[in-house]
């Protein structure tokens, strides 16, 4: 069974940091483009980030640019998100997500997505 699980998420300051892990089971993420994507209450889910298969290529949001990094290690079947200078607006429930077949960020756009993880809780105190 294809399953995706994300860990790392909590509870901090304004500023602070944290790592967000996303461990896939069942499947070999290396052939795959992950993205990362939030949702805050009462707003739409938006990405956050996206690392495409080899790695090669990273994307980020606006709001994500200069404080967020992504990365991966396919030997361990698992995708990062490290968020540095957290502010309350960062404040969501943060997911990861893959498209089968398709290792390019390009095609994980919402509405197209086919595996998702639970979601791990990230909330950044003022």
């Amino acid at each position: 069974q294809l399953q995706l699980v994300e860990s790392g998420g909590g509870l901090v300051q304004s500023g602070g940091s944290l790592r967000l892990s996303c461990a896939a089971s069942g499947f070999s993420l290396d052939l795959y483009a992950i993205g990362w994507f939030r949702q805050a209450p009462g707003k739409e889910r938006e990405r956050v980030s996206c690392i495409s298969s080899s790695g090669s290529s990273v994307t980020f949001a606006d709001s994500a640019k200069g404080r967020f990094t992504i990365s991966r290690d396919n030997a361990k079947n698992a995708v990062y998100l490290q968020m540095n200078s957290l502010k309350p607006e960062d404040t969501a429930v943060y997911y990861c997500a893959v498209k089968a077949t398709r290792a390019s960020c390009v095609f994980l756009v919402l509405g197209a997505l086919d595996y998702w993880g639970q979601g791990t809780q990230v909330t950044a105190s003022s």
